[in-house]
């Protein structure tokens, strides 16, 4: 009988349906053969186009604005080679219409080649969003040279802490938006890996959100570093918030000036931070420190360099458009003493 199984296992056919009677009761299961299933396939749809369109009428968000119904019918039957489809990107972006003065991006990417699958409604979106940079005609820049900034020392009676940040994702694997648990184990597994390589100022411990303990989160609560599950519906609706808090944690360095968020809202983000106002000092460890753990990636085989369109060493696809190209947030914490007059 269990030859027969085995035979019944390996056959060619697509479906097969077994069923089982015993005690009474009646099991059945579908065995799948995925091995005629193509990357980037086209999706088998009941329904037109037209009849799939979302109502996008009192929507205000750069997905709204560029998605006509003639780009959905071309793009809606297309995947990318991970399976991740076009409504899946666009559907933060359909549960939340936005406000009518804050417009926001109301799609996201699932994974690198998001960005070329659907470029039809993804480089208009970078277009506005980014305030004319066109991907197809153009090469964003990116300079990691410290020296070449000449000021960036702020008056510490009013700033407190000065920080700069940005993000990186790893080639071959789906963004948060769509990433399986396994991969999302992997990028925290690769990730980790690269980081046990730092070395001097920049060697550091890496947190677990499920394994630290309650001494390691109230420290990390007392430093300002830990993040807390993603509750805006614009990320929870793109499906990031998924299996919380599994494979998500915390590195940082020594001194507590270099920190790396693993899984939070991209595969990593990448922050240099220190109390007061030498912007200059926390740059030049941000430049130091995403040289090196790039590098530690790249020998993995695994970090994700740079894309075709943005050709920098960047966030370029990153889950969401707004931070393409190099991604870099500069922010600092002030104090201002306000006077009021009686």
């Amino acid at each position: 009988m269990a030859n027969n199984f085995a035979r019944m296992l390996s056959s060619k056919r697509n479906v097969r349906i077994l069923s089982l009677i015993g005690a009474g009761s009646l099991t059945a299961g579908f065995l799948l053969n995925r091995e005629h299933v193509t990357a980037g396939a086209q999706a088998r749809r009941v329904y037109p186009a037209s009849a799939e369109y979302p109502d996008l009428r009192k929507h205000n968000n750069c997905m709204a604005s560029h998605l006509t119904p003639a780009i959905y019918a071309k793009l809606v039957d297309k995947t990318t080679p991970n399976g991740y489809s076009l409504d899946q990107a666009i559907q933060t972006g359909v549960d939340n219409p936005g406000h009518p003065f804050i417009k926001t991006v109301g799609m996201v990417a699932g994974d690198e080649e998001s960005y070329e699958v659907f470029a039809d409604l993804l480089d208009p979106v970078i277009k506005e969003r980014h305030n004319g940079y066109d991907p197809q005609i153009m090469t964003h820049p990116t300079d990691l040279d410290s020296s070449k900034l000449t000021s960036g020392n702020f008056d510490e009676r009013y700033v407190l802490s000065s920080r700069v940040r940005t993000g990186r994702s790893i080639r071959g694997l789906s963004l948060p938006p769509a990433c399986t648990r396994a991969e999302r184990r992997e990028v925290e597994r690769v990730v980790v890996d690269a980081l046990a390589g730092l070395k001097g100022d920049l060697a550091g411990t890496y947190y677990s959100l499920t394994h630290m303990t309650d001494q390691e989160q109230q420290q990390l609560i007392d430093d300002h570093f830990l993040f807390d599950k993603p509750v805006s519906p614009l990320l929870t609706c793109s499906g990031m918030a998924r299996d919380w808090p599994d494979a998500r944690g915390i590195w940082h360095n020594n001194t507590k000036t270099f920190l790396i968020w693993i899984n939070e809202e991209d595969h990593t983000r990448v922050i240099s931070m220190e109390k007061g106002g030498n912007m200059k000092r926390v740059f030049d460890r941000f430049c130091t420190g995403l040289k090196e753990v790039c590098l530690i990636g790249f020998k993995s085989g695994l970090w994700l360099g740079h894309s075709r369109k943005f050709r920098d060493l960047s966030r370029s696809h990153s889950c969401g458009p707004e931070h393409s190209g190099a991604g870099f947030h500069q922010g600092s914490l002030c104090t201002l003493r306000c006077s009021f007059l009686p």
